[in-house]
């Protein structure tokens, strides 16, 4: 039978009875042949007891073995089952401000090389080294993008997609878009802006623009089974009133029932809660008191790391306790990322960094805790009249470079000295 294969067993029976068989034969020609001269062999009628005394050819058997037995093994015991614990390294950065002087600059250069569009790549490299070792990198995108809309500068902004393919290039994924700005081009900037982030690549996440103002809105992204939740909210649109028409919308700060219901909603399926805020008072490093009202809310309403951006400038990195007891971190401020701005504070921002820690214990119940929280520095630089505008991280930024700033008055130690005020020492690296 195919898949089957038996061994047959080998029988000994029948070659035994053939033996005796033959024997019986030889002994019987002997008997008739030389019976009578063969002493000693038992002759046909003799007594029984005159029979010869042959012994039986019965095998003796084998004295027992002295052999102690073998021990029988225990089986082992089964390990005692542990926690599981995972972590993913977090950064996020400011406010990605792109002025008309640094498109043009992007697309001359793009020109330079023969190729249509935009070329961001000098405006980001130097500080690339910055997200190495970071899991997940998020970003405040300040403008609308749009490959349809023609790039625009302040007061109402829109800048070209090749931007955002930049960011994506050098390693972000996440990105906020609700900011004063976002009502900048209309119901128009507001769909075409919606179309770009539409055709990224599926791990682009976006928070920030809303068609509806359900519970459950937040955007969701795995990193080392640790799930996140992105949600993003904005104080004010520069006095624009949501456009007639439009596809989605902010949703404003003001709106409390609605935060309240979205941040409890998106705690309940995500280990982490990122809460992205734009607030604030711009060009100071002091925090308003509504603005640590708002924070005590959003953790309490179940937030866990809590995203400022907004003034331009940097300000404080604080904890607040959740009502449940989380120490939940707020960065209120991480000033610019980029701009051609022209003030020194508004040249200076930080990249916050931070490691969401999951335990899954035993019986599959987890918890995640946020820790490890810091600032990286960096500055933006251009040369005399706005020229080759490009981003550094502080750690690689010299006295010569700073000497060499087209805002004219750049100093390292005043850098330094500006975020001392406004950081606690321990968040820096």
């Amino acid at each position: 039978m195919a898949g089957k294969y038996y061994r047959k067993k080998k029988s000994r029976g029948w070659g035994i009875a053939a033996a005796v068989l033959c024997c019986a034969a030889v002994c019987a020609a002997l008997w008739f042949t030389f019976g009578d001269a063969m002493p000693g062999v038992m002759q046909a009628g003799a007594p029984a007891g005159e029979a010869s005394s042959a012994v039986s050819p019965v095998e003796s058997e084998a004295p027992p073995s002295s052999a102690e037995p073998e021990p029988v093994s225990e089986p082992e015991s089964e390990p005692e089952p542990q926690p599981v614990v995972t972590t993913a390294r977090v950064s996020a950065s400011g406010d990605n401000l792109i002025h008309d002087g640094i498109y043009i600059q992007a697309q001359k250069r793009a020109a330079a090389a023969g190729e249509e569009g935009y070329d961001f790549s000098y405006l980001y490299e130097n500080a690339v080294p910055i997200y190495e070792g970071y899991d997940l990198n998020l970003i405040n995108v300040e403008t609308l993008v749009s490959d349809e809309l023609e790039p625009s500068s302040y007061p109402r902004f829109c800048s070209p997609g090749d931007v955002a393919r930049e960011l994506y290039r050098i390693g972000f994924r996440g990105f906020f878009l609700a900011n004063n700005h976002t009502y900048d081009k209309g119901a128009e900037g507001i769909a075409s802006t919606l179309r770009f982030w539409e055709s990224m690549p599926e791990d682009c996440v976006t928070s920030g623009l809303y068609r509806d103002r359900e519970a459950d809105n937040a955007s969701y992204t795995e990193v080392n089974g640790i799930t996140f939740a992105f949600l993003a909210y904005t104080e004010m649109t520069n006095g624009l009133a949501t456009p007639s028409g439009a596809e989605a919308s902010v949703i404003y700060t003001s709106e409390e029932d609605v935060l309240a219901a979205q941040i409890a909603y998106a705690a309940e399926r995500a280990d982490v809660v990122a809460v992205s805020v734009h607030w604030g008072v711009e060009n100071t490093h002091n925090v308003s008191d509504s603005q640590r009202a708002l924070a005590q809310k959003l953790a309490d309403w179940g937030a866990d790391i809590i995203i400022g951006t907004h003034p331009h400038v940097v300000q404080p990195i604080e904890t607040v306790t959740s009502a449940d007891g989380r120490a939940v971190p707020v960065a209120y401020s991480l000033g610019n990322y980029v701009s051609a701005q022209d003030r020194l504070d508004n040249l200076v921002g930080i990249v916050l960094g931070f490691k969401a820690t999951k335990t899954v214990q035993p019986d599959g119940s987890s918890d995640t805790a946020i820790g490890s929280v810091t600032a990286t520095p960096v500055v933006m630089h251009y040369d005399k009249w706005f020229a080759n505008m490009r981003l550094y991280p502080l750690s690689a930024y010299t006295d010569e470079l700073a000497a060499a700033h087209g805002i004219g008055n750049m100093s390292i130690p005043y850098v330094r000295e500006m975020l001392a005020e406004n950081l606690a020492p321990e968040y820096w690296e």
